[in-house]
């Protein structure tokens, strides 16, 4: 009989980081069900919500990015460091766990710098094609880092890299809803060709502002469109969608049924998250990636160009959103054979089993 675990899940900040983490988390209670877990995430953010409501206990530290945009900004940043790394050794020596797991974001770097100086077997899951600073440097005292990318050696310790995937969302996987039921549960039409907008879970201000200021012109292209806004443009669409009278658009600030909403399209528009390429490859949708540019080390544009030089996605600059982003749109709405092909090049990308093969390893280290 295996002895009962006790397990760390460290990270947060954006969707991107918590959805994966809690995939990995259910993963470990479906196969054990007796492992004890406990998430440590960064106050103020999103994983502080989102973690107790998918059934998870979450300890939060003091720690904030470092603004790479306003260096003022950075005056705090030594003071919540050292808090958090404070905070992160205390929760250790209390919880023992057996591992503690790095999913990235900003509480996955004190976390497992602190487990490591205590001596605790720590796994990285790194969900980027470009690895940021902080899980290169942790890599080195990891048991394993498991990679959403081919050719990550050029960053990590080749012997510990193993190429599982990202986890994704159960309910995209082998997903079987009907696209016409799927555009009726949005209240759309059923037959008509779909637009589905997503700026990931914290929106895109850039992306909602060139939708609204084209609206008009993607509706003469004879089709509807689901637009996920976030919550800081929701206002401004409603409005904009209110005064063009329409009843082709489905707006909301988040969507919570990702599962239809990818069911219902034929074209995606979106950030170049790892969640969102990750998801976009599963459910094999053509898709306009827009790179966030401020995202650290610019992993986003290495996201997006690692699908578009095998022309599995489309990739446009987010300084050329305006003069771009209809045009293209336009030409995928008329072009069946491009939409086939980019359909079936995303596919590769697909890791279906990913949160079981990270399980897997994670498991394989501690029943050592």
């Amino acid at each position: 009989m295996k002895k009962q675990l006790k397990i760390i899940i460290s990270g947060g900040g954006t969707g991107g980081h918590i959805f994966p983490a809690v995939a990995i988390a259910n993963e470990i209670k479906r196969q054990r069900p007796d492992t004890e877990i406990l998430f440590v995430g960064a106050l103020g953010k999103m994983e502080m919500e989102k973690v107790p409501k998918a059934g998870y206990n979450i300890v939060g530290l003091p720690i904030a990015g470092f603004n790479r945009s306003n260096m003022l900004a950075n005056f705090s940043f030594p003071i919540k460091l050292i808090k958090s790394l404070l905070k992160a050794y205390s929760v250790l020596k209390n919880f023992k766990p057996d591992m503690a797991i790095g999913v990235g974001g900003f509480a996955s770097g004190p976390t497992l710098r602190m487990a490591n100086f205590l001596g605790i077997k720590t796994l990285i899951q790194e969900q980027n094609s470009y690895a940021g600073v902080t899980n290169k440097i942790l890599s080195k005292k990891a048991q394993k880092v498991c990679v959403a990318y081919p050719d990550m050696g050029k960053f990590f310790p080749n012997e510990k890299i193993v190429f599982t995937g990202n986890p994704v969302r159960s309910d995209l996987i082998d997903s079987k809803i009907d696209s016409g039921e799927a555009r009726k549960h949005f209240g759309l039409e059923p037959d008509r060709k779909t637009l589905l907008i997503v700026g990931g879970s914290l929106g895109a201000l850039s992306v909602n502002k060139s939708i609204a200021a084209g609206l008009q012109q993607l509706l003469n292209l004879d089709i509807q469109i689901i637009w996920q806004t976030g919550k800081t443009f929701i206002d401004q669409a409603k409005e904009k969608v209110g005064n063009l009278q329409t009843s082709r658009v489905y707006v909301s600030d988040f969507i919570y049924e990702m599962d239809q909403a990818y069911a219902a399209a034929d074209i995606v528009i979106s950030r170049a998250g790892a969640l969102s390429v990750s998801e976009l490859s599963l459910v094999a949708k053509p898709a306009i990636l827009v790179p966030y540019p401020f995202a650290a080390e610019d992993h986003q544009t290495q996201n997006a160009l690692s699908l578009s030089s095998k022309n599995a996605a489309v990739l446009i600059k987010d300084s050329e959103l305006n003069e771009k982003l209809m045009d293209t749109v336009s030409e995928l709405v008329a072009n069946k054979e491009k939409l086939s092909d980019l359909s079936e090049n995303i596919k590769k990308f697909a890791k279906p089993l990913a949160a079981k093969e990270i399980v897997d390893q994670i498991f394989s280290i501690t029943d050592k």
